[in-house]
């Protein structure tokens, strides 16, 4: 069990350091490509910033552990929608200008109501996972068109200040793109073995442990990215890439 926790452990410092990398050489690359700064924030960082949770839950459900990654795509979206969205509000409280922001809150309430919905009778089968596919591919397909109608957005002026700040020639974007996206899969395993370990040695369900400290550790990233957004002024980051993560977690 002490090698479980150490597990656990490892597994939460790789994958919070791979994210970071993963996301930071992601949005770079996409820089490079030419893809406009508003398109970057809406899909590359608000999405990418869901890689943990969804590496960790393929992860268990691939390793046969449905349960675990119920619970992690469950209790992130609560430690999210509590948790960061509170913690960061204390830090400096959150004046969201953004239009495009504005509009993803009716969605976030949506999807959270139609997962409700579609988990009430205690099953999730294939035809309801294809329900919550489509509302995924949909909502990527609207993030992409208002990422590039939406010219001047506030949510455009903050993550270009977050491009210039981060800086990186374009072998080294892809390199860290490469090595963050390496390092989630080896870092998910290692956390999704640690906390079946753990859960199977205390007698308690794998879904426990994913609404607790499974989702906890997965949004460590959002957590510490939405402080950070919020103590700079950029308020729109703070609370888009929350909503934006949520969104996908939920339709994933």
């Amino acid at each position: 069990m002490t090698l479980a926790a150490l597990a656990i452990l490892v597994g939460f410092i790789l994958l919070v350091w791979s994210a970071d990398r993963f996301v930071d050489g992601a949005a770079a690359t996409a820089s490079h490509a030419g893809m406009p700064p508003l398109l970057i924030g809406m899909v590359i960082v608000g999405f990418g910033t869901s890689a943990p949770e969804m590496v960790v839950s393929a992860m268990a459900a691939a390793e046969g552990n449905p349960e675990l990654a119920l619970g992690n795509a469950l209790g992130s979206n609560i430690v999210n929608t509590g948790l960061i969205l509170g913690v960061t509000a204390i830090i400096a409280p959150i004046m969201v200008q953004s239009v495009i922001v504005k509009k993803e809150l009716p969605l976030l309430f949506a999807i959270s109501l139609l997962l409700g919905a579609l988990l009430w009778n205690g099953v999730l089968g294939r035809g309801e996972a294809a329900i919550l596919l489509v509302g995924f591919f949909s909502l990527i397909s609207w993030s992409i068109y208002s990422g590039i109608k939406g010219k001047g957005d506030p949510l455009e002026t903050d993550t270009q200040h977050e491009l210039e700040e981060k800086t990186m020639s374009l072998g080294k974007a892809i390199f860290w793109l490469v090595l963050g996206l390496v390092l989630l899969v080896v870092s998910s395993r290692i956390l999704v073995w640690g906390a079946v370990t753990i859960a199977q040695s205390l007698g308690i369900s794998d879904l426990v442990i994913g609404l607790t400290i499974v989702a906890l550790g997965t949004s460590l990233p959002e957590l510490a990215a939405s402080i950070a957004a919020a103590r700079k002024g950029e308020h729109d980051i703070a609370i888009g890439n929350v909503v934006a993560q949520t969104c996908s977690i939920s339709s994933l």
